[in-house]
């Protein structure tokens, strides 16, 4: 896996960041849902960099100019409900994508801190052989991703797969190296050093669903 650390050189994503990450601003829904897809269009642009081109001629009102633009077939896949404003984001780049949606969550058998991930919907087009943009803001433990990943190789097989999110651990960075394919391309805002004992990223910014949309039972 190739992972692309947008975030490791200084630019205007870092105000995004910062403003998702502080106690006082994330509070702000609004700002929140709207910094993570301000990030989500950053993120989209530096992928788009990695896409496959070719050249078009176009008509002006003056003359014809050749211009080389994308031509991937991209499905974009956010994990619900915490990669909604990412997905929007992203679609505002990627605006011709096509759209799919699956949803992921933690459930605690024993109401104690060890989890499994529960894979319980997916809606999507027809993914063979097309591009697959994954979206997550938070890859902590990095189980989400690969349980969401594997209940979509059931329904068929990408030819390139993007993973784009906003905070990774280096932990969960380094599990999916190891469950993903080799060619897969991780776009990461920021990398933090670490998970607490509940794997939750710290310092991170909290439960990015819970700030975006309110909190749940």
């Amino acid at each position: 896996m190739k992972t692309h650390y947008i975030g490791e050189n200084n630019s205007i994503l870092n105000n995004f960041i910062s403003e998702i990450r502080d106690v006082k601003i994330q509070k702000d829904s609004l700002r929140f849902r709207r910094n993570i897809e301000r990030i989500g269009e950053i993120l989209s642009y530096e992928l788009s960099k990695s896409l496959s081109y070719s050249g078009v001629y176009l008509e002006t009102p003056l003359g014809k100019k050749k211009i080389q633009l994308p031509y991937n077939d991209i499905v974009l896949c956010s994990i619900l409900r915490a990669g909604l404003p990412l997905h929007q984001g992203m679609l505002n780049y990627f605006d011709k994508a096509e759209n799919a949606f699956i949803s992921a969550y933690r459930h605690h058998p024993n109401k104690g801190e060890d989890f499994e991930i529960v894979v319980e919907y997916f809606a999507s087009p027809e993914i063979e052989n097309k591009t697959l943009l994954l979206a997550d803001p938070m890859l902590a433990t990095g189980q989400s991703l690969v349980a969401v990943y594997e209940a979509i190789k059931k329904h068929g097989t990408p030819k390139e797969l993007h993973i784009v999110a906003v905070i990774a651990s280096k932990e969960g960075v380094e599990f999916i190296e190891k469950h993903f394919p080799e060619n897969t391309h991780l776009w990461i805002a920021a990398i933090d050093d670490k998970l607490n004992s509940k794997g939750y990223i710290v310092p991170g910014l909290g439960d990015a669903g819970d700030l975006a949309f309110g909190e749940k039972l």
